[in-house]
């Protein structure tokens, strides 16, 4: 590869070198034009020559590997938000939970698992409460989260600790 592109160097520095000596032999003039318009042209030959001589039919881009790394990638970043997104979800759902017990006058602490929704978006699935149970808390659950009485814990509190 560097033999190449020296023997490339070269051609293009004796191209240069004999174009300047015979521009400087030829007379001022339409001949002495003519001559650089047509030595711009050869050294524009001797320039791109690696690029017209190339075999490009040997030419192979294999892009099924990067296809393949870029959908995985795109998998991996779903996966990701997906996961981000069930996160916030079950964050934002346990708040709801513990808000709702306060206005029931409830001290209640909750975790809330979520799982993918019919249409792939996560929703709140189960929850474990802890706390004092309360069947007002619990229908709300239900009717307003859609957690049926089936997938809520309750742990009752130790008061005398």
């Amino acid at each position: 590869m560097m033999e190449a592109v020296r023997a490339w160097l070269t051609s293009l520095v004796l191209v240069s070198l004999l174009l300047s000596v015979a521009q400087s032999l030829i007379p001022e003039g339409t001949l002495r034009r003519a001559a650089s318009f047509t030595g711009g042209l050869i050294l524009l030959f001797a320039l791109l020559r690696p690029v017209l001589g190339a075999d490009l039919e040997r030419l192979e881009v294999d892009l099924s590997d990067y296809q393949t790394a870029v959908e995985e990638r795109q998998e991996e970043l779903a996966a990701a938000q997906t996961e981000a997104m069930a996160s916030i979800i079950a964050e934002q759902t346990e708040a709801y939970i513990w808000d709702k017990a306060g206005e029931l006058g409830l001290e209640v602490s909750a975790r809330v698992e979520t799982r993918a929704g019919e249409d792939g978006v996560p929703v709140p699935w189960s929850a474990e409460l802890t706390g004092a149970q309360s069947e007002t808390l619990a229908s709300a659950l239900e009717t307003e989260l859609g957690i049926p009485a089936e997938r809520q814990v309750w742990h009752e509190r130790n008061t005398e600790d």
